[in-house]
């Protein structure tokens, strides 16, 4: 998560509380992928995707509120909208849950490989190796969103 603002700063909802976690929901689910069905792991997707979504619309709503030429007005909140919105979905949907998903699918077909394993004690193994990575990919993009983010 990027560090907490400044005394003066205004809380950002969906950058500094735990909000955020919540467009790793994906990532929880691609772990899990190979233990529930297909529709737990979409429905993982539907939560993260709802928070980039409204995250995009919390940045618009705060760029049409600033001060400033009702001129700009429109093309600022596109903007604003528009850059959050595929910021978020690259880096909290797609790229991290592709990520997870290659490294639970190559974790699962190398225990089955290399081990013999029982399919659940692979498939649980495969979940854990999922689990642990997430934090490893997402601390990297959310400290580059804190640069890279207004």
């Amino acid at each position: 998560m990027s560090e907490p603002p400044s005394r003066g700063a205004e809380r950002d909802l969906f950058r500094d509380t735990w909000v955020r976690y919540l467009g790793y929901a994906n990532e929880v689910g691609e772990a899990f992928r190979s233990l529930v069905p297909a529709a737990v792991v979409w429905l993982s997707y539907g939560v993260s995707s709802s928070y980039v979504l409204a995250d995009a619309i919390d940045k618009g709503k705060k760029a049409r509120d600033v001060p400033g030429p009702e001129a700009g007005r429109s093309s600022r909140v596109t903007v604003a909208v528009v850059d959050t919105f595929v910021w978020q979905a690259l880096a909290s949907v797609a790229i991290p849950g592709f990520t997870i998903n290659r490294v639970c699918a190559a974790s699962l077909y190398i225990l089955s490989t290399a081990t013999h394993w029982p399919l659940a004690v692979r498939k649980w193994t495969t979940t854990t190796l999922g689990l642990l990575a997430i934090p490893v990919i997402i601390h990297p993009i959310d400290r580059l969103g804190s640069c890279a983010c207004p």
